[in-house]
């Protein structure tokens, strides 16, 4: 059978150690493949960039003050938290596997320590997952709270430490974000809440600059703390309830990662099905993606894709061995939004849960999701 056009027609090559080795020239093409221009001195071929390198490329950090450090976080009431992070952030230097490994730890202690979010986590797998027994929702919870307790060492590393993350990352979808923006058109990514918390965007802001919006610590010290973390990670931090700051971004044709996944009542929302469930869903994207930059004297509004996180690797890694992400982002949705919001946010939700399904303890479901219903039942106590 002869071999289809444009098939190799020799095996991959393979490194041989005793070969001359031949130098390569850089050129313009491997040059844009590798920006920074870096070469193996053994091999002549253009290295892969650490994640760290492949953010300074794009690095606006100058343009966007750190939060300043205030006395009163030295008062008597931050001291847990300081010690906290006395304690925590050494960790992030200890290989991946051990990390890990108080991840586990960690997720399991708060799961017998935090009865009330073990009690919401329970509450919602039942709703959700009802053809399974007690057991199974437990045994789920359990791994919530894992997956959780090792997102936490994941976040830390992907602030601290990014680059035990190079080559640790698959993506798919990634031509849909930039055909778009290719077109002028600014793209909100809609997500959810998983478990690996701030690494999905540590990872998908190597391939592009992303802006998050999100929802200010009521806590001080750790708002001051979390946002200049993230100063090297995203593109912008956009408070959830400065609409203006987020319009204008939009209209600049900037990639805004949007989570609508958390109830937040009704004034924002409306009712919809979330994984089978009555929930109170955001639909403020909906309004978002009328926006945009004009091209001429035609509108040009965003475009909306979907985007999910999962770690392929399991907790219990082997030994040698390193976590491996995978990043999907879905085609720019059709017709969105539509004439219907209640149409617009049951289909948005079961994409959601679509991807939240392919592991569904790695998604934060120690939140309240369906704390507003409209019969009036009370799901959690």
């Amino acid at each position: 059978m002869q071999p289809p056009l444009n098939a190799p027609s020799q095996s991959p090559e393979i490194f041989n150690p005793k070969a001359k080795s031949i130098k390569i020239p850089l050129t313009e093409t491997t040059a844009h493949q590798n920006p920074l221009g870096k070469v193996d001195p053994l091999t002549q071929k253009a290295q892969m960039p650490t994640v760290s390198q492949v953010h300074k490329i794009r690095d606006n950090t100058a343009e966007r003050p750190k939060k300043p450090f205030l006395t009163a976080f030295l008062l008597p009431k931050y001291w847990g938290i300081w010690l906290f992070m006395a304690i925590l952030l050494p960790l992030v230097y200890l290989p991946l596997g051990w990390q890990f490994k108080l991840g586990k730890w960690l997720g399991k202690l708060i799961f017998k320590l935090a009865k009330r979010r073990k009690n919401d986590t329970l509450t919602n797998l039942k709703l959700c997952f009802a053809e399974y027994s007690e057991a199974q929702h437990r045994e789920m919870a359990e791994h919530v709270f894992i997956n959780a307790g090792v997102g936490v060492f994941e976040s830390l590393c992907a602030w601290f430490r990014p680059d035990v993350f190079t080559r640790q990352v698959t993506i798919s979808g990634l031509q849909h974000i930039i055909t778009s923006q290719q077109l002028g058109k600014a793209v909100i990514v809609l997500g959810a809440h998983y478990t690996m918390l701030d690494l999905g965007g540590r990872l998908a802001s190597m391939f592009i600059p992303v802006d998050i919006v999100y929802r200010p610590q009521n806590n001080k010290l750790l708002e001051w703390f979390i946002y200049n973390a993230r100063l090297h990670i995203f593109n912008d931090q956009v408070a959830h309830q400065d609409m203006r700051h987020l319009a204008k971004n939009i209209k600049s044709g900037h990639i805004i990662w949007y989570t609508p996944d958390h109830d937040f009542g009704l004034k924002q929302g409306v009712i919809a099905p979330f994984v089978g469930v009555p929930a109170a869903t955001l639909t403020a994207q909906r309004r978002l993606a009328t926006l945009g930059k004009k091209q001429g004297d035609k509108a040009n509004p965003p475009a909306v894709v979907m985007v999910h996180f999962y770690r392929q690797t399991p907790v219990d890694m082997p030994k040698g061995k390193k976590p491996h992400y995978h990043i999907t982002f879905s085609p720019a949705l059709d017709n969105y939004p539509s004439d219907d919001e209640l149409a617009d946010a049951t289909r948005v939700n079961q994409l959601l849960e679509n991807f939240i399904r392919i592991d569904a303890t790695q998604y934060m479901w120690f939140h309240r999701r369906f704390k507003t219903q409209p019969s009036g039942v009370k799901y959690y106590q």
